[in-house]
């Protein structure tokens, strides 16, 4: 039907016949056409067309092509089919009860897992350890940023963020009660690895927190180069001696008059010492508007002059939710780049590349 409608169109056309007449044939044979030619599903490669992005933000792998064979999908690809979004079940943000016996008790953490964790079995991932801020929790981060379960999706990282009451995440001097510092960097790093699929490796382990939570990232990446590769601050409390007045640092490292060498060794403005060039990966940033943005200050220069690489950024903003909500999504892309590749990131840190 198809050879005798494609026939009697180029009849009507070359004797001047009724255009309509073959308008309708032409019409017939094209539907007759595409019905015959199957449609080709084929692996997504550079040469068979473009990747598919699904609403959970992961890659669809598999095109459908019509009108041709697969080396030639790019150029007559009529239609793509997209794989049905995953929906992530109820435990991909679970509330997980962690054993501290330094302090003899149990802590609350937010979980959250990628999508990825549930879709390949034999896969690991790397961690984030994210904290939160005075008079916050664990639920703080998930508050923040509600779609933070499809942020670990999009980056295929585990996000782990622990609840440390206003402990201002130390061992504390004072109060043997309060070993947080422990906690997150030893029991805590030591239970998620024993429990979940992790890359347990410092490469694929980072900590980020934003005020007190920026202070107590940067103090255990510092303290814990063995256990961290790369960390984060956001309106970081990096200098705690501008608050000598702060209750629960009082509480944590005893009244700051009669106790100044303890806040001259717990502030972390003290601590990049510490830091070696090229080891850890570090990333801050802070308000133009906050209140601790001289601090920040203070700290990037303080990291320049030791010649420690690092990422600053600030940008307008104050120290409140829209700003954390804006400023987590690209401390996580740092965060990702580190983990597919740290070297990359050392060299476009400006650091000199590492010789093997």
């Amino acid at each position: 039907f198809y050879l005798f409608a494609k026939f009697w169109a180029w009849v009507c056309i070359r004797r001047r016949m009724k255009l309509k007449l073959a308008y309708i044939l032409l019409s017939a044979a094209a539907v007759v056409f595409c019905a015959g030619v199957p449609a080709y599903s084929v692996p997504f490669s550079r040469t068979h067309g473009a990747a598919v992005k699904t609403q959970n933000g992961e890659n669809s792998t598999l095109v459908s092509v019509m009108f041709g064979q697969p080396k030639q999908a790019e150029a007559k690809a009529s239609r793509v089919v997209v794989a049905r979004p995953f929906k992530a079940p109820k435990s991909a943000v679970s509330i997980v009860p962690f054993r501290s016996e330094a302090m003899n008790k149990d802590v609350l953490a937010t979980v959250i897992l990628p999508n990825a964790y549930y879709r390949q079995p034999n896969r690991r991932f790397p961690v984030l350890y994210l904290l939160h801020g005075q008079d916050g929790s664990h639920t703080a981060w998930p508050s923040i940023r509600p779609d933070i379960q499809r942020l670990a999706s999009m980056y295929s990282m585990i996000i782990v963020c622990p609840d440390a009451k206003n402990s201002w995440y130390w061992d504390s001097p004072v109060d043997p009660s309060l070993r947080y510092e422990t906690f997150i960097s030893k029991e805590l790093v030591g239970q998620v690895d024993a429990k979940y699929r992790t890359i347990a490796d410092r490469k694929a382990r980072a900590i980020a927190g934003l005020s007190m939570g920026g202070h107590g990232a940067l103090w255990n990446a510092f303290g814990h180069q063995d256990i961290f590769g790369a960390c984060g601050s956001t309106s970081g409390g990096v200098e705690i001696r501008q608050f000598p007045k702060n209750k629960n640092m009082i509480a944590s490292l005893g009244e700051y008059e009669k106790n100044k060498g303890v806040w001259d060794s717990h502030t972390i403005m003290n601590q990049v010492e510490l830091l070696k060039p090229n080891n850890l990966a570090i990333i801050i940033d802070c308000g133009t508007e906050d209140f601790l943005y001289k601090a920040n200050e203070s700290l990037h220069k303080k990291l320049l002059e030791h010649k420690i690489p690092h990422d600053y950024t600030t940008r307008p903003g104050k120290h409140n939710w829209p700003y954390w909500r804006n400023s987590l999504a690209y401390q996580l892309l740092f965060f990702d780049s580190f983990f597919r590749d740290p070297e990359f990131l050392w060299t476009r840190l400006g650091a000199p590349k590492k010789q093997k």
